[in-house]
């Protein structure tokens, strides 16, 4: 089998999902779609990363990601869509993707949904748990979608299309090396959260196992063999 990763920013990885999906066999191919452009087809999982760029942006790729993203859902294809890549499903589901009350970085308390609580993923996690977030912008929830996760910043952080399909605002594959990156990178955001480099890698790094058990998870229940 093999899974096609859509990066925006080098530093914005699979993580985990690399992981998970090694451990099964997978091939994984990586496209950094600004600079590549997009691949031939979604392969057997699409998985779709974050990024510090906008979905409403007017870049022509945006717009040409979307329309890709749109034809494997309505395809039925399996897709996970992470922050950005969440927000990337949600306008391509015809849902509306703005600025949130504020930014949601570093640990985050999130609660499950009551159809949270029968998803065949997140159904195991407790009531409410702590994810890893880095984002601005939020979504409503798309048409025929299912709410799975939720937080008093973001009301949706986590919804499924159809039984394959997830998207997910916060950030289950992060690793210590992707939060070094994030903290580099997008130093601006932390400034603006009145955060520090050193606590947020504080208080993510005792929770990042629990987080990489969830997304080996969601890898198991999306990739086709395992439906």
């Amino acid at each position: 089998m093999r899974a096609v990763c859509l990066q925006h920013v080098p530093f914005e990885g699979p993580g985990a999902f690399a992981t998970a999906l090694a451990k099964r066999g997978v091939t994984l191919e990586r496209c950094l779609v600004p600079k590549d452009g997009l691949p031939n087809n979604t392969g057997d999982l699409l998985i779709v990363m974050g990024g510090p760029m906008s979905v409403n942006d007017p870049d022509p790729w945006i717009a040409e990601e979307t329309a890709f993203i749109r034809s494997a859902l309505l395809a039925g294809k399996p897709v996970i869509g992470v922050c950005l890549g969440s927000q990337f499903m949600a306008k391509a589901l015809g849902a509306t993707v703005r600025s949130g009350k504020a930014l949601e970085i570093g640990m985050t308390p999130v609660r499950l949904t009551n159809e949270g609580t029968h998803d065949s993923v997140f159904g195991s996690c407790p009531a409410t748990f702590a994810v890893f977030e880095w984002h601005g912008e939020v979504f409503d929830l798309p048409d025929d979608c299912v709410p799975l996760v939720s937080s008093d910043i973001a009301p949706l952080q986590a919804f499924r299309y159809g039984s394959c399909a997830y998207g997910i605002l916060f950030h289950l594959e992060m690793e210590q090396a992707g939060i070094d990156s994030l903290c580099r990178e997008c130093a601006a955001d932390l400034k603006k959260a009145d955060l520090t480099a050193q606590g947020v890698k504080a208080t993510a790094l005792p929770h990042l196992s629990q987080l990489h058990h969830v997304a080996d998870r969601l890898i198991g229940h999306v990739l086709p063999a395992k439906r």
